[in-house]
């Protein structure tokens, strides 16, 4: 135990003692009423976002003091896993400060234990401050009752850890947050410094300190990184190899040529890294904890799409999103059917913007004509939203559809869009959302054979949440990274007062010629 620990442990215990006095001294009758006496002096010194849920805590203990010493110990232990959450301890609770301040500590300290059960249970920030449109199902959750009932049973650890999501996804990343901390107190990694490409088996100065950073993250093992080391500063295939790993777990395209996009993701330090997934770990913690266990998730930062079946991921594909300046919100909504073969109602911005100031022959040559002020582009193997459109309801004009630009999803940079999503192999996901009735299958594929434009009933109800997720957990176990491609790290960091410098995303792809879909 180092000299902190041990000033820490004994101001707890100073402050234990103080506390356990005043509880003893309290609860004789009449204490309760001695408590209450003071009790709006007290209140009133707090801050008035977290007054509400003191007094209801206090309400339902019948106004008595609860912090005895052996409830304080295991409040010690509670806030001593924080850093798991990617939190610093240090934000929520200041035990030498409150072991200073015996006459107030009852109430700060009740303070300090609801507003950090606050954060696990909902996040530090309000979500619609730090993103233009988010409408996602808030967790909300009675933090008075729920600790007022925690130390009546003695387990106060236990619902502090409850309070934050406990989903693979969550414990996961956790995981990962609390090895690049301890990645960091070992020194982190060297700085890979910018340069020209790196190409397969070249001779490059930077090899040693690339294959010391790939170790560090575990994209090769520390007995292949000496042996390696030890070959010199060739760029061999076994290399070229663990950087295609590293590629793919950013999100780049995995040609094992080290240019422009690896070599910044390559400098990003291991500090920032470790914030970035307290980010990921703030926006999990707002959401609703109970999620359907048939839905589909689209991470927007990521471009891809997840289908979940009885809570399990069963199929997954790339995606378009919006790009930079049409971002997809962060949304979740009802999804109830799809439209075989969709014309496509063009946005008034868009039809202003992007097609009405080509004049009558480009409308004619994408098969669009105008009814009532409005473009409109008839269903074929060339309109926008291809095949078939999944539609969302109340979703603000964003959808997932079909698209006839394929070539878009080959790129690692797939914001791009107007705002929805374009779905790799959307026919055959249609067809698999549909699957579990035959008749509605039938029609799908009678619809799609005849081109014909139907819509199709599913029949049921399927969530979609559209998710902004710059570090997650990987189907292999490791923490992959997406670049904050639309810039919600560097907002939701300045909100909650972290510092952050990550490298920005490289568009490796042109747009393409006369795509001009939602």
């Amino acid at each position: 135990m180092n000299r902190r620990q041990l000033g820490l442990g004994a101001a707890v215990s100073a402050f234990a003692s103080a506390m356990g006095f005043a509880a003893q001294a309290q609860t004789r009758d009449p204490g309760a009423v001695a408590f209450y006496d003071g009790f709006n002096d007290q209140l009133a010194r707090l801050p008035a976002t977290i007054q509400p849920d003191v007094r209801a805590f206090y309400e339902l203990n019948g106004w008595r003091p609860v912090w005895t010493p052996e409830r304080l110990r295991t409040l010690q232990a509670a806030a001593g896993r924080a850093e798991r959450h990617g939190l610093s301890q240090g934000d929520y609770f200041d035990f030498e400060a409150l072991a200073s301040l015996p006459d107030a500590a009852e109430m700060r300290t009740t303070a300090a234990a609801l507003g950090y059960g606050r954060v696990l249970a909902e996040g530090r920030v309000r979500p619609e401050t730090v993103e233009d449109l988010w409408e996602m199902q808030k967790n909300r959750v009675d933090l008075p009752l729920g600790m007022n009932d925690a130390l009546a049973q003695n387990r106060l650890v236990d619902w502090f850890e409850g309070l934050a999501p406990t989903d693979i996804g969550y414990s996961n990343l956790s995981a990962g947050y609390v090895r690049y901390r301890r990645l960091i107190r070992d020194g982190g990694w060297p700085t890979f410094r910018q340069g020209p490409t790196i190409e397969p088996d070249m001779s490059d100065a930077r090899i040693p300190v690339l294959i010391q950073r790939l170790v560090a993250e575990g994209d090769l093992s520390a007995a292949d990184g000496a042996r390696l080391t030890a070959m010199g500063i060739v760029y061999g295939a076994e290399l070229q190899a663990a950087v295609r790993g590293f590629q793919t777990r950013h999100g780049l395209v995995a040609d094992g040529r080290i240019g422009t996009g690896s070599q910044r993701s390559l400098s990003a330090s291991a500090e920032d890294r470790a914030r970035q997934i307290a980010l990921n770990l703030e926006r999990r913690r707002w959401l609703k904890r109970e999620v359907a266990p048939e839905r589909i998730e689209v991470n927007t930062a990521a471009a891809i799409m997840v289908y979940w079946k009885d809570g399990r991921p069963v199929h997954s594909n790339r995606v378009v999103v919006g790009s930079p300046s049409n971002q997809t919100p962060s949304l979740e909504k009802p999804f109830a059917s799809v439209v075989a073969n969709p014309p496509w109602y063009v946005p008034a911005s868009i039809a202003r913007n992007e097609i009405l100031p080509r004049g009558p022959g480009y409308l004619a040559s994408q098969n669009m004509y105008i009814s009532n002020g409005t473009v409109i582009q008839r269903a074929g193997p060339t309109a926008a939203l291809g095949y078939v459109k999944f539609e969302l309801r109340d979703s603000y004009a964003i959808f997932l559809h079909d698209t006839p630009s394929k070539a878009a999803f080959n790129l690692a940079m797939r914001q791009r869009s107007h705002g929805c999503v374009r779905v790799q192999g959307a026919v055959d996901f249609a067809r698999l959302l549909l699957s579990p009735d035959p008749t509605l299958l039938a029609q799908f594929d009678a619809a799609q054979d005849s081109r014909e434009t139907k819509r199709i009933q599913t029949g049921r109800e399927i969530s979609v949440r559209l998710l902004y997720w710059t570090a997650f957990v990987d189907g292999q176990g490791r923490v992959a990274f997406r670049e904050d491609v639309y810039e919600r790290d560097a907002k939701l960091a300045e909100a909650l007062g972290i510092a952050l410098s990550l490298p920005k995303a490289v568009d490796d792809g042109a747009r393409v010629a006369n795509d001009v879909g939602p």
